[in-house]
C-alpha cells in the first residue's frame, strides 16, 4: 500500500472519532486545548491499537471477527448515545456546573466503539502485504489530529446549542452506530 492510500485510509478511519469528539466538545464548558489534546490522544491511541488487534486476529480467524464487529460497535454507540440524550433531556438542576472534562473511561468507551471498524480493517490488512505498524501509526496520528480538532470545534458549537448539545452529541453517536451497522448489514438486505 502506497503513502497516499495509507493517508486516505488513516483519515477515513478518523471520521467517526471526529464526529464523536465534536459532540464531546460541545457538552463541555469551554474545553481548552489541553483537554482537546487529551481526548485526541485517547482516541488516537485506541484507534492505532485496534487495527493491530484486528491484524493479529485476522491472521487466525478473520472471517469470525468481521461477522460481529459492527454489532458490538452499534451496541456500544447506542448505549453511549442514549446516555447522552437522557442527560441532555433531564431538567437542569439549579446552577448545575458544566463539565470541564470527560472521564477517561467515557472517552475510552467512545473511542473503542468508534474504532471497531479499524479492527475490521486490520483483519483485511492481514491478507495484504502491508507494514501494519506504519499503517496503524498513521491511523492513530490522523485520529489524534481529527479528534483534537473535533473537540475544539465542539467548543464553539456547544455555547450555541446549550443543553441541546448533549442531545445532539448522543444523536451523532447513535447515527455513527447505525451507519456502521448499515455498512455491514445493508448490502446483505439488497436483493
Amino acid at each position: 500500500m502506497n503513502l497516499s492510500a495509507t493517508l486516505i485510509l488513516a483519515f477515513g478511519m478518523s471520521m467517526d472519532a471526529f464526529a464523536a469528539s465534536v459532540g464531546k466538545g460541545a457538552i463541555l464548558h469551554k474545553p481548552r486545548f489541553r483537554e482537546a489534546f487529551r481526548t485526541g490522544l485517547i482516541f488516537g491511541t485506541i484507534e492505532a491499537i485496534t487495527p493491530l488487534i484486528g491484524w493479529g486476529l485476522g491472521l487466525f480467524a478473520g472471517q469470525y471477527i468481521t461477522e460481529w464487529d459492527h454489532w458490538v460497535a452499534f451496541g456500544l454507540l447506542l448505549i453511549l448515545g442514549a446516555r447522552m440524550i437522557v442527560e441532555g433531556l433531564k431538567a437542569p438542576e439549579v446552577e448545575a456546573p458544566k463539565l470541564h472534562r470527560h472521564s477517561f473511561w467515557i472517552l475510552a468507551a467512545t473511542a473503542v466503539a468508534t474504532s471497531l471498524d479499524a479492527m475490521a480493517v486490520g483483519v483485511g490488512l492481514a491478507l495484504l502485504q502491508v507494514n501494519i505498524f506504519h499503517t496503524a501509526m498513521a491511523i492513530g496520528l490522523a485520529t489524534m489530529i481529527m479528534a483534537t480538532l473535533g473537540m475544539m470545534l465542539g467548543r464553539f458549537i456547544g455555547p450555541l446549542l446549550g443543553k441541546r448539545a448533549e442531545v445532539l452529541g448522543g444523536l451523532v453517536l447513535i447515527g455513527i452506530g447505525v451507519n456502521i451497522l448499515f455498512e455491514h448489514v445493508g448490502p446483505t438486505l439488497r436483493l
